[in-house]
Order: C-alpha cells, then sequence, then structure tokens
C-alpha cells in the first residue's frame, strides 16, 4: 500500500479527498490575494515553472473560448492539459488532459501529498488555503509531474490580479470581454472590473483580447504598455469577416497581422461564439508566430468546427426540443436573446430560471422578458440561490414598464420546475433554461444521465 495512505490523516479514497477541498468552499469561501499560492508552490518545488501556460481571463466567453483552444491544440497532435470552472459534472471534469479527467488514484496521491502542507500553511499568518487555491495548486501539480502536457489552457476562476490562477508565468494572455459580473468584488465600474483582470498581463507576454467599449479597452491598453506587452484586439489587429450563420454551422474568414485565413467554421451558434472563436485563432496565430506552435490549416479548421462546450447553447433534449444556456449576467442574457431571436424558431419560448442571490438580475431580466411566452422560476440547489419570489416580484415590475403580460409561475423546486417546463412544450415550441450554472448542471445531467450532478466551483 502506498506509505502516504498509512498517515493518521491520509485520505483514503478520491471521494474523501475531494470531499475535504469542497467543503473548504462553505467553511473559508474566497480569499483573493496570492500570498498562499505562492507558498504552496514554494513547498511544492514550483511545478508551474515547468509548464506552458495559455491564461484566460473574461466576464463571458472564457470556458468556449478556452474548449477552442485545447481543441485545435489537440487535433494538431499536442497533449493539452485544462484547467476551468465551475465544473458540470464531476469536481474531476475540472482538471483535464485531451479531454479526459484527472484519475481518481493521481487525484488521491496528490492531495495526500499536499495536505501536510496545507496544513503547515495554515498554522502561519497567512492563513489556510482555500477550495480554489489548493484546487489551483493540485491542477499545476497533475500537469507538472504527472501528466506533462505541452500547453495548458489556464481559465481564471475570478477576476484575474488577485485570482490564484494568477500565479504562473504563460506564454500568451487572453482577455475576452468585460462586463457587470462580480461588481461586488472586482468593484462597481466597469472600469475597475477591467483593471482585475488586466492584472493577469505580464511583462513581455502578447495580449489577445476582443474587450469593449473604448473605455474599458483603454484599461487593457495601458496594462499592456506598462507591461511592453504586445496587444492585439479584435477590430483592430485582427477581424473577422464574410460572415455566414446558420443552426449548428457559422463560417467567417479571418484577417490577422501575419495572414488571412479564408472560411473557417464552428458548429457552436450564437454571435459571440464567433468572437470567441476568432480571439481563440488570433492566440494560435501568436503561438505560430513566437513559439513555433505547428498549426496546420486543416487541423485548425477541424479543430474549430469539432469544438463543443457543455451548458451553453445545448440542445439536450428534441422532444420537446429543451435549450440549457448558462447566462447569468447581462451580457450573457444579451447574447442569449440575440441568438433566440436570430438562430432558433419556434412558435411559443418557454424559459425557465434560477440565478445566484449576487447578481444583476434586472440587467439580465431586460434582456429576456421580450422574448418570453412562459417564465418560470426556480431555485438553484444552492447555497447562495436568489429567492424566486423575489425574482417573480421584479419581473413583474420590469413587464409592468413593458406593457406586457407573461405567464410567471413560482416553483422553487427546480426538478419539479423542469416537469413544468417541459409539460407546457409543445411540439413546435422551445424550452429554455438559463441561469446560473449551478441549475444548468443539475438540469443537464438528471436530463442526459437522470442522475444529480455533483456541481460546483
Amino acid at each position: 500500500m502506498d506509505e502516504r495512505l498509512n498517515r493518521a490523516d491520509a485520505f483514503q479514497t478520491a471521494q474523501e479527498a475531494i470531499d475535504w477541498i469542497v467543503g473548504r468552499m462553505e467553511k473559508l469561501g474566497m480569499k483573493p490575494g496570492l500570498q498562499r499560492m505562492e507558498l504552496l508552490m514554494e513547498k511544492l518545488g514550483h511545478p508551474e515553472r515547468r509548464l506552458k501556460f495559455i491564461h484566460v481571463a473574461g466576464t463571458n466567453g472564457k470556458g468556449s473560448t478556452c474548449a477552442y483552444l485545447a481543441s485545435v491544440l489537440q487535433t494538431c497532435g499536442y497533449d493539452v492539459g485544462t484547467f476551468t470552472s465551475p465544473y458540470l459534472i464531476r469536481y474531476t471534469n475540472r482538471i483535464q488532459v485531451n479531454g479526459e479527467d484527472i484519475s481518481d488514484e493521481d487525484l488521491l496521491r496528490l492531495v495526500n501529498d499536499m495536505k501536510p502542507i496545507v496544513d503547515e500553511i495554515a498554522a502561519t499568518e497567512v492563513g489556510p488555503p482555500t477550495m480554489f487555491e489548493i484546487s489551483t495548486a493540485l491542477a499545476i501539480l497533475y500537469f507538472g509531474k504527472v501528466a506533462y502536457p505541452d500547453y495548458v489552457v489556464w481559465e481564471t476562476g475570478l477576476g484575474g490580479r488577485l485570482d490564484s490562477t494568477n500565479i504562473v508565468n504563460p506564454i500568451a494572455t487572453v482577455i475576452t470581454n468585460v462586463g457587470h459580473d462580480h461588481m461586488d468584488i472586482l468593484g462597481d465600474t466597469l472600469e475597475l472590473v477591467a483593471a482585475e483582470k488586466a492584472g493577469i498581463i505580464k511583462a513581455g507576454v502578447p495580449v489577445i483580447t476582443a474587450v469593449e467599449p473604448a473605455s474599458v479597452w483603454q484599461v487593457i491598453e495601458q496594462t499592456a504598455k506598462a507591461k511592453k506587452a504586445t496587444l492585439y484586439t479584435l477590430g483592430d489587429q485582427f477581424t473577422l469577416s464574410e460572415v455566414r450563420s446558420e443552426l449548428d454551422r457559422q463560417t467567417f474568414q479571418f484577417n490577422g497581422p501575419f495572414r488571412p485565413i479564408p472560411e473557417l467554421a464552428i458548429s457552436m451558434n450564437g454571435e459571440h461564439q464567433l468572437k470567441n472563436a476568432a480571439v481563440a485563432v488570433m492566440t494560435l496565430e501568436v503561438l505560430r508566430q513566437y513559439y513555433a506552435t505547428i498549426v496546420d490549416d486543416e487541423d485548425l479548421q477541424n479543430g474549430l468546427q469539432g469544438t463543443k462546450w457543455p451548458g451553453r447553447l445545448e440542445m439536450i433534449s428534441q422532444e420537446p426540443r429543451i435549450l440549457i444556456d448558462g447566462a447569468h449576467n447581462p451580457e450573457g442574457a444579451a447574447t442569449l436573446a440575440s441568438a433566440l431571436q436570430h438562430v432558433y424558431s419556434y412558435k411559443k419560448l418557454h424559459m425557465m430560471i434560477g440565478m445566484l442571490a449576487t447578481k444583476n438580475h434586472t440587467g439580465y431580466l431586460r434582456h429576456i422578458l421580450p422574448l418570453v411566452d412562459t417564465l418560470i422560476i426556480t431555485e438553484a440547489n444552492f447555497h447562495k440561490k436568489g429567492d424566486a419570489s423575489m425574482l417573480a416580484e421584479l419581473a413583474q415590475g420590469l413587464l409592468r414598464e413593458l406593457n406586457r403580460e407573461v405567464d410567471i409561475v413560482v416553483e422553487r423546486n427546480w426538478k419539479q420546475a423542469l416537469t413544468l417546463l417541459t409539460n407546457r412544450t409543445e411540439q413546435d415550441d422551445l424550452a429554455v433554461v438559463s441561469g446560473t450554472l449551478y441549475l444548468i448542471s443539475d438540469v443537464r445531467s438528471w436530463i442526459t444521465y437522470q442522475t444529480d450532478s455533483e456541481k460546483g466551483w
């Protein structure tokens, strides 16, 4: 037996180790700052220094952009590690190599290696490492000491500057966009939020972004200039044109500083996915130019077209048609509303939503209410869930402003709400489940596998 398992405090199973990590979320919450991560990396021998990271931040689009990057690089023959959050089904989903989760055996061994160090740090003045810090360190340990991927696509958790993922020095930095989310933590203006996300920019490391408007982009530009980091901006250094969109297929021409690339196609829906794909292509072009990454056009095309990202405009049932989308802030709601108007056809639109208490509910609902025939408001199975009755009152007030009538139903139990949604959706209708990814995770797992998800950060 592994000697690690013989320690009195050692975990005997992967689930015990996961419960210990995840349990820290409610006990410790989030504690922005890098002191604990710096100590963790030092005591673990700095495994992060062995890896090539592509660091991705942004309010929306991070996950999809990461998926495009990982898919293309893997199609090109590279081994690709990914670290993403939140996870939709199992904790291990967040740490993958070539689409395969970290194994229970590796997770158990590495967590048992880390635990004495975590306990040691907890006894110091910096305090105990959080759930997200331990998860980040676990990913770095796995990539740096077990899997050795060629590239690691590395998604920030929250913000950037003080996020635990900012412990790495990447070869490319991506900031997809800046929107109204986590403003209670990151700042009450878009410029302040942008400054937090710009905190991942490193000296001399190229930055690729689709951030707008100009006042927000200027925050990114100023940080890049100060760090002498070359900035590639969508609409300036690179563009997409000749766009054609139909259900499950969108094509575009990419025009970049190094070359044009005609007729690229993606299978994910929504205008926002074209921007995400263009940002990913520009990032890959930077890797080709500066790091001799081999990206053949055929592999680029196949990798982009084969990209999927669960929980984002994902049709998970055909009878009835049920679309799930993790839009949970005003910008996400705007992209969902655009897709519902321009991509999907239906006689009636029935929507089920569940939000966290901390989100911008008014901004979200203003985009959704003009489109729906039925709004079923439920509550996610999560301790920070938003109150369904309060959301219903807010929606009724906004509908009076719009001079519009919508059938609003409050059902706090999400499974019963899902049954209501399904029963109301006739053959030519469309059902949509949207809001917090904690709800999306449960609904997706229940419809796809008839099981509850583990969901979480």
